[in-house]
């Protein structure tokens, strides 16, 4: 049998208007699944008119303007049942999600289903719940030493992945999903006898322990700056009194 890094998995990426996963809006969105690493990946991607302003800085990164959103996106509605169904469908097939930084691009997702479809990510999935590999979790715990940034095109240069047009939500869907394999290659030793559910359990752990060390280093630096220690999806904040 394959190792899981050699078989079935599946990558899902946002491009959005801001880094606010409780304000922002996702203009668009995509799915890699890969069989093998050898197949041709299915790619279905997702355009969104998300009937707000779109920022110029969103802009500057994504490339999507409001112009052409709103001639060539959807609304948001239709597009998020989709995207719901279509990881719900990923889980019960058993393949792993590979989300880069999954407690942005996921808790983004979780409030735009609760906005759009007064539902959340849970309620689709139902007993198949997501089995989630975030390639820049695993990377900070197996290479903890390692000095430099870790943002997917540093994971990229790091693991000698390919990453033609950045920022498109598909390319880096997909080369979320080919650093995961190499990370797995490089670090087999460790992660050999670990199944993507307990990966999925022990990330969670680690990203905690991550989290803290973050911001350890802000209060040495003179920064009161907290970070959020859930992953993959951060709780809701508490409505304002």
């Amino acid at each position: 049998m394959p190792c899981w890094y050699d078989g079935p998995l599946a990558a899902f990426d946002t491009e959005t208007t801001g880094i606010d996963v409780e304000r922002d809006r996702i203009v668009s969105a995509a799915l890699v699944v890969q069989e093998t690493p050898r197949s041709t990946p299915r790619v279905t991607r997702w355009l969104i008119n998300p009937g707000v302003e779109i920022p110029p800085a969103a802009t500057a990164v994504h490339g999507l303007t409001a112009d052409h959103l709103a001639l060539h996106g959807r609304w948001p509605a239709p597009v998020l049942e989709e995207v719901g169904r279509a990881l719900a469908a990923q889980s019960a097939a058993g393949r792993p999600l590979v989300v880069m930084n999954a407690p942005f691009d996921l808790t983004l997702l979780e409030r735009e289903l609760k906005r759009h479809r007064a539902s959340s990510l849970a309620a689709y999935l139902g007993a198949h719940p997501l089995c989630v590999l975030d390639p820049r979790v695993l990377d900070k715990h197996l290479d903890r030493y390692r000095k430099g940034r870790r943002t997917l095109t540093d994971l990229c240069a790091q693991y000698e992945v390919q990453l033609a047009d950045a920022h498109e939500a598909a390319a880096d869907a997909l080369a979320a999903l080919h650093v995961v394999r190499a990370l797995g290659q490089r670090f087999a030793d460790r992660l050999r006898g670990l199944r993507p559910a307990q990966l999925h359990t022990r990330q969670a752990v680690w990203h905690a322990a991550q989290a803290r060390g973050l911001e350890a280093w802000f209060a040495r630096s003179g920064s009161s700056e907290p970070v959020d220690p859930h992953w993959p999806i951060r709780p809701e904040l508490p409505a304002a009194a």
